[in-house]
Parts: C-alpha cells; sequence; structure tokens
C-alpha cells in the first residue's frame, strides 16, 4: 500500500492534539490573576462611595444639630430680652393708690435670690411709697443681651423712670442703667438677680 501526500494530510489532522496550558486552564475554573483583582476592586470602590456618603450625611447631620442648638439659643435669648424688657417696666412703675398690686406684679415675675430680697424688703418700702404719695412710671429706652444660654440670660437695659410725690408734684426723670439675669424656670423667664450698676 502506497501512502499518498493527501491521505498523509488526513491522518494527521485525525490524531488529537494535547491541549495547551492556556486551554487546559480555561477548561478547570482557575481564572487570569488580572480577573480575580476585579471584584476586590469593585468592593473597594462601592466601600469608599458608601463611606463618602456617609461622611456627608454625617457632616450635614452634625452642621444641622449645630444650626438648630444656635437658633434654639438665640430664640430663647430674644424671649427673655423680651420679657426683662416688661419686667424692668414692672419694677420701675409704682403707683401708691396700688403697691399691693404693684408688688404683687413684681414677684410675680421673680425668683431666687431677688425675689427673696424683694420680698423682705417690701413691707418697709410700702410704707414709704403710701406716706410720701410716690407714683413712678418706667420705659425702657434701649437693652442688650450681655450673656446668654439656654436656661439663663443677662440683660442690660437703659430705664427712664418719671417719678413724682408729695415733695415734687410736677415730677423727674431719672435715667438709670439695670442689670437683670434672667432665668428659665418652668418655661418662664424670671429675674433671679436685678442690679443697677
Amino acid at each position: 500500500m502506497t501512502v499518498t501526500a493527501d491521505q498523509a494530510c488526513d491522518t494527521t489532522e485525525d490524531i488529537e492534539k494535547p491541549p495547551d496550558d492556556g486551554e487546559d486552564a480555561s477548561d478547570t475554573g482557575e481564572k487570569d490573576p488580572k480577573t480575580a483583582a476585579r471584584p476586590w476592586k469593585r468592593y473597594a470602590r462601592i466601600a469608599v462611595v458608601a463611606a463618602v456618603y456617609l461622611g456627608a450625611f454625617g457632616l450635614a447631620g452634625g452642621l444641622g444639630a449645630k444650626l438648630w442648638d444656635e437658633h434654639t439659643v438665640t430664640q430663647a435669648g430674644q424671649a427673655a430680652q423680651r420679657t426683662a424688657i416688661d419686667y424692668a417696666q414692672v419694677l420701675t412703675s409704682i403707683d401708691s393708690n396700688q403697691v399691693d398690686q404693684n408688688f404683687s406684679a413684681v414677684l410675680d415675675g421673680a425668683t431666687g435670690e431677688f425675689k427673696d430680697t424683694y420680698t423682705k424688703a417690701s413691707a418697709q418700702l410700702r410704707q414709704l411709697l403710701v406716706d410720701n404719695k410716690a407714683t413712678a412710671h418706667g420705659t425702657v429706652v434701649d437693652s442688650a443681651i450681655e450673656s446668654l444660654s439656654r436656661t439663663r440670660a443677662v440683660v442690660l437695659l437703659m430705664v427712664d423712670q418719671t417719678v413724682s410725690n408729695a415733695v415734687r408734684p410736677d415730677g423727674r426723670v431719672d435715667r438709670s442703667r439695670m442689670k437683670i439675669t434672667m432665668d428659665n424656670v418652668g418655661g418662664r423667664w424670671l429675674a433671679s438677680k436685678v442690679e443697677l450698676p
């Protein structure tokens, strides 16, 4: 039997070739090192993005809380200042015909040390006002907050007080400065200290 070149080619095609290392690796499920690194990078990117978002939300929350705190302190200061203005006018206004009502109004807006001191002094002051037929009317000209927290405010006030009595019925205007410490007691701003610097 004679073998020709065409037959030789046919027989060589029938012979199986051993698999390449590259083909064998793909058949066994092993992955290329580049492919194995990709999921790790993907998870790292997701973690970085999540950390950035969490950091941004945390920062926004912290700044929001700080702004809210400043807002509530400012609101408290404005309420304390308004109350101090009203209280200074009550404190500097008196009518000898309504002394008991005036004293009650003063004590209603007071607390602590100032309330104790005013209560003790009011008995002597009452008789002096009645005997001299004294009247006074106070008006707050200006005010400012010296210091402030959620529960305490120190308010500075300029007060014009028109005073008249039996000796001086025409009256005179006294200008005085007041420093009132206001404390938030049970949701009400009350004067705990009154100074005339």
